[in-house]
Formats: C-alpha cells, structure tokens, sequence
C-alpha cells in the first residue's frame, strides 16, 4: 500500500509549545563518506562545549538524510558524535574500499566501467557495521524527535518520523538499522534496500539538504511562532557543478553524468534559502565545507574525506563555536512526549506511579 494513501485531508492539530521558548533543530545533509565533515564539527562541539556529552541531546529535533541520516539516528538514542565519526574513520575505507597503487589509474577506470551496469560496493559490510550500532532498537524507542527522509518503491517520499506527534503511528515499529540503511542506499553506490517486500532508496535524491523537512515538521506540530525556530544547518561540502564546454555544446547523457551532484548541490541552495526566508536568515547557522570545484572530495573518497574534512571541522568551530554554543548548546532539550510505541507506555506508566 501507498504511504500517501494515507495522507492527512486538513490541517494537522498543533501541540503546545512553550511560549517564547526556542525549538532548536539540527540538520544534517547526506554525502557518503563526507557525513566525516559533520560528525567532525559536532564532535568538536562535544569536546569544546559538552565535556565529551553527546551533542544530540541539546536539539529539540534532529533530520539527517543518508549519511546524515545515520548521524541523527545515532545521536537520536545518546551516542556521541565523537563515536560516530570514529566508526567513519576506522571502517569507513571497508564500507567504501579506496583504489590505492594505482598506476596510469587504470584500476579507477575499471571501476568507472562495472559502475555502468552495476552498483559499485556492497551493502553488507555497511549493514554489519550500523547493526553493530543500532542493534535491535526501534524508531519507537529514540529519545529526540525524528524525521529521515527516503524513497520507497512506489517511487514516492518517504520521511520516517518519531511518534511526537499523535499522528505518527507508521514508523515508530520501525528497526533505526531499516531506517539507516533506507535512507543511506545511495544509486550507484549501493542496490535498493530491500526490507521484507518494501524497497528504499537514498533519501538525497529529492532532500539532500533536509532542513526543509525539519521546519515544516516543528511547524505544523506545535504552536510555535517562526522566530522561536533556531536551525543548525550541517553540510557535507557541496559539488558546485560548472557547465562544461560538451554541456553546452552537444548536451547528450555522457556530458551530464554528473548531474545527480549538480542537483544535490542546487536542491540544498533552494532548502536553505526557503528555510532562510521562512524563520529569518539570522536564525539559520550553515556550516560546510568550502567549494572545491576543481577537484570536489568524492562520496565515496574516504583518503581525502578523512584526511582533508576533519581539518576543516575544527576551523569551522573556531570561527562559530562559541556562537553555537550560546544559541544551541546551554541547555539541554527536555526527551519528546512519544504518543505512540514503548516510550509512551513509558510515558503512560510514570503518570499512573504519581
């Protein structure tokens, strides 16, 4: 059946919020082995900022896509971000396998090649690593606020939600290891998540950048004015894609390979302008990577990811870290009321004790 048979005919009932208090979001985009860049940047939070306490647990609510995904999941249920960048690092180059000693780069090219009919590395080793993780933990069972964005089989979105809203009541049944690897089965790189008789697809395709997903959520949710939102807004470091001389002159399949990083790059310009333009530019912090247009890190180029990104990290923390820390990091967001799944039995038992 059709997720979106089920779509909401009306206005969605918003829950109390707090008046005048801020509802803080974190958003973290997708880019394969480049999610190093935000778990770095949050890990020097942690260090700087939380003695070593998990950054996830001063956001109200939190949106990754893909690689990001996988972040916010972990953060989702205490990890630190220090441990997920480690897992990045120590076995990122098992999940996405560099080709080293490579004379006249003929072992790249050959890779380029099976890549045209095949997806290029197996799912196996990312799920045996995220398993070691997650374990059997449901969405249900997450502490902060959620929404992880896919696609499914029906060609239609997909964003997996926590049950903080009485209307949530698909996904909170959900495995966080089904989740992350849906929302991580990046085209090309890996085969369709196949989960039962449902099929997923990498949730960048249509929301690299998720911070859209993250306002429209708090907004229609809770009874909160614009300004109340603050967004942390983390980047992967963009492709910028310049139009190339065969682009403009013959314009066939080959010139424009490349395009799915053209629209990654442009749909998360327009997420963050819209974002921008919806709560005030002054209440969105970005934080990415600088453009590197003449030879941009690949989503799966983990020598340069985890040489070159952690760097960057923490040169992006000294120039903003103090300002995220007094926007984000002062005090602690309270754990979502789950109205659905083991948390709100939780919920539903504390209140019968007092």
């Amino acid at each position: 059946m059709k997720r979106s048979s089920g779509t909401l005919q009306g206005l969605r009932e918003q829950l109390p919020w707090p008046e005048g208090k801020p509802f803080r979001i974190l958003s973290i985009d997708g880019g394969g082995i480049r999610g190093v860049l935000p778990a770095a940047i949050l890990a020097e939070l942690e260090k700087r900022y939380l003695g070593g306490q998990s950054a996830g647990n001063y956001f109200d609510l939190i949106t990754g896509t893909s690689t990001g995904g996988i972040i916010a999941l972990g953060l989702s249920i205490g990890k630190t971000a220090q441990s997920i960048l480690d897992l990045y690092v120590d076995h990122g180059d098992k999940v996405f396998p560099p080709v080293r000693w490579d004379i006249f780069k003929i072992r790249k090219r050959w890779r380029f090649l099976q890549a045209l009919q095949h997806y290029r590395y197996e799912p196996k080793i990312l799920e045996g690593l995220l398993k070691s993780v997650f374990q059997e933990k449901t969405l249900g069972e997450a502490e902060r606020r959620l929404c992880v964005p896919s696609f499914d089989g029906f060609t239609e979105v997909n964003v997996f939600k926590t049950p903080h809203h009485f209307d949530y009541r698909m996904d909170w049944k959900e495995q966080l290891l089904t989740i992350a690897m849906a929302t991580a089965a990046a085209p090309a790189y890996f085969p369709v998540y196949k989960n039962g008789g449902r099929f997923f697809a990498d949730g960048g395709v249509w929301a690299n950048n998720p911070v859209m997903i993250g306002l429209v959520d708090a907004l229609i949710c809770y009874q909160l004015e614009r300004r109340q939102v603050h967004i942390l807004s983390l980047g992967t470091g963009d492709t910028e894609i310049r139009f190339s001389e065969n682009q403009i002159l013959h314009g066939g399949v080959i010139d424009w390979y490349e395009i799915i990083s053209s629209a990654m790059h442009l749909q998360s310009q327009n997420a963050t302008g819209q974002a921008g333009l919806l709560i005030g530019r002054d209440q969105l912090v970005r934080l990415n990577a600088p453009p590197m247009p003449d030879n941009p890190i690949g989503l799966d180029d983990y020598d340069r990811a985890q040489e070159l990104l952690p760097p960057i990290a923490a040169q992006l923390v000294d120039a903003h870290g103090q300002m995220i820390r007094d926007r984000f990091l002062l005090e602690k967001a309270d754990p979502y009321k789950a109205y659905h799944g083991p948390r709100a039995s939780d919920n539903a038992a504390s209140k019968a004790a007092t």
